[in-house]
């Protein structure tokens, strides 16, 4: 696997500065074999079934910039 195989463009004006309102309109990525679907987080319960685990992630973003300098390009990792 290389570095470059997670490179995407993705526009500014798709990037949540903020939480969805009201909250369980935000968009929930269902993904099932063969199929990918979109839909909202109040559609959640529909989707689960006995025996399903959620992950919750309580992680913040703070606003941050790193800045840095690439020396070298090393070795490539597969």
């Amino acid at each position: 696997m290389r570095v470059s195989d997670f490179d995407f463009d993705l526009p500014p004006e798709r990037i949540a500065l903020r939480p969805a309102r009201p909250r369980d309109a935000a968009r929930l990525l269902v993904v099932e074999p063969e199929r990918l679907s979109d839909r909202t987080v109040r559609d959640l319960p529909d989707q689960l079934r006995a025996g399903d685990v959620l992950v919750f992630n309580d992680t913040k973003v703070i606003p941050a910039a790193l800045s840095g300098r690439r020396i070298g390009r090393g070795v490539e990792h597969r």
